[in-house]
This record gives structure tokens, sequence and C-alpha cells, in this order.
């Protein structure tokens, strides 16, 4: 029998954990592979959620950082009436990097469908790094057979993409974090163009899934110019992509106590298509509206 993994080492049967947690709020551990890296932290709120939450943490792909960083938004989200899936990968120092990182980020999304959470509706939030990857996966559809992350089982329909790294291949030759995106895709795009084309969002738009972009003037990590660029190729290929300058930073993004957090979980229910009311009553409520705080911009500013 599958079992599940609570957060203090614990083992339990998937029917008992699942309620642990639902009573609790506390989250419970599951593997997608073997290596320590290949899991992801299932947060269940009190009642059945009809959408799912992936996060994405960031930290320039490197492995000092981890999913620490998404704890704070999963507590959040799971207040709110979603089922959050926080989730680790492999990363640059730890056997990450191409194509361990995409084929974690694509078997850890994929996990959902043994998981008790709904998968007709799921969302991908992405910090940085995280904003990246979680844009590749609402692309991997397009994907040709064979590559890494083709195929999907479960579809990402929806992703708020926290200034993310969204032109990959101009990370790497603008030096953005360094070396950073040259030691996830192990070289320059020039000497790697089919690897980087496979990787980098920028050429997957137009994609299925509404892509919201936040991100602010004020960032010093990863350029704005990143969100604008891709949302104007995701919006010239038709796609439904939209950019949000926020009045923040960097790191307020992922700060649940902030403006620019609040943002991102008032536009979810909208960017989910989910009808007022589905959360239950300790849920969000579905709107359009962004909050006050920043503002909105389109292809055509």
């Amino acid at each position: 029998m599958l079992a599940l993994h609570v957060a203090d080492g614990s083992t339990q049967r998937p029917e008992v954990a699942t309620v642990s947690v639902m009573t609790r709020l506390r989250p419970v551990l599951r593997r997608y592979g073997p290596d320590p890296a290949q899991f992801g932290e299932l947060w269940l709120p009190s009642v059945w959620s009809a959408a799912t939450v992936v996060i994405v943490h960031g930290g320039f792909w490197r492995a000092r950082y981890d999913l620490s960083l998404g704890r704070p938004l999963a507590a959040d989200l799971t207040r709110r009436g979603y089922a959050v899936w926080n989730l680790e990968y492999r990363r640059v120092g730890a056997a990450g990097g191409w194509p361990a990182t995409f084929e974690d980020i694509a078997a850890g999304i994929d996990l959902l469908a043994e998981l008790p959470v709904a998968t007709a509706h799921v969302a991908a939030i992405g910090h940085s790094a995280g904003g990246h990857l979680a844009a590749w996966a609402a692309g991997r559809a397009g994907l040709p057979p064979g590559t890494p992350g083709a195929r999907p089982l479960v579809a990402v329909t929806a992703v708020i993409s926290q200034a993310g790294v969204l032109a990959l291949a101009d990370c790497a030759r603008e030096g953005v974090g360094g070396t950073a995106a040259l030691d996830l895709m192990g070289g320059r795009p020039q000497d790697l163009p089919q690897r980087y084309r496979l990787a980098d969002p920028m050429t997957a738009v137009p994609v299925e899934a509404a892509v919201l972009c936040l991100h602010s003037r004020a960032d010093d990590a990863v350029p704005f110019a990143y969100s604008e660029r891709y949302v104007a190729a995701a919006v010239r290929a038709g796609g439904r992509a939209r950019l949000h300058e926020t009045d923040g930073d960097h790191f307020t993004l992922i700060d649940p106590r902030s403006a620019d957090w609040r943002v991102a979980a008032d536009a979810l229910p909208g960017l989910l298509g989910l009808p007022d009311g589905h959360l239950g009553a300790g849920g969000g409520e579905a709107s359009e509206d962004l909050i006050p705080g920043g503002r909105e911009r389109t292809d055509s500013e």
C-alpha cells in the first residue's frame, strides 16, 4: 500500500494521513522519485477544494535554496481553501540542471494525478527561477515526444509568475544571477540552441494556460524587462498573458503579509475560471480585478 510521510517523519496510510492533514493543516510529504530532493509537501484545507496550487520556489535553480521559501505561501493558500503542493526538485549543485530539474518539475506535477486533490483546475505559482519553471510547465503539451517533460499527465491551467526568469536565453547571455542559467543548462545558448528552445518559456508561447506576471521595476535580482518580453511575445502569439506592475521588490512577492502577495492570491480564482463560492466558507472570492497597489499593463502600453 502507498504510504504518506508526514513532515515529522512518521508514516501513515493515505486515508489516515489525509484526515490528519485536513484536521491539523500540517503538510504531508510525498515522494515522486528516489533522490532526496524528489518530493513535495501536500497541504490540504479542511474541506474539499476544486482547485490545486503548485508552488515552485526560486533561488536561481541553486541547491542552497529550497522549498521552505514556499511554506508561508502554502499555509496562506490552504487557509484560503486551496489544496497546495509545495514542490521540491533537484537543483544545480545537487544532481540538478538540464535535464534533471525539468524532469522533476514534470514528474512532481504529474504525481498530482495520484494524490487526493482536484486536477481539472491546477495553478502553478513560481517565484524568480520558479517562475521560469512554472511557465515552462504550462507549455509541456507542446514539447516534442521523448523530450524532458513531454506528454503531461496533469495540465497546468493557470500560471502566476512572480518576478520570473521568463527569458532564459537572455538570462544566460546577460549574466543575470551570474552563471545561474549557464549552470542550469550546461552551456551557452549559441552552443546549445535546441536545449534552450526546449527550456525557455519565450519559445513556448502561446500556452493554453492563463498567465499573470507580477513584477516590480524596483526588482534588483531579475529584470522587469523579462516579464515585459514574455507577455509581449505571448500576446502577439495569441496567448492569454498579462503583466501587473507591483510596488514592492523581489521578495515582497513571497511575503504573505504584503500587498504584492495579495495581488497573486486575489487573482487566482479568476485565472482558474472558478465561480464564486467554489472554496466554501473559508475560501477566497473569484474576481477578475486586481486589488489596488501596482497597475496592470498590456502589450499596447
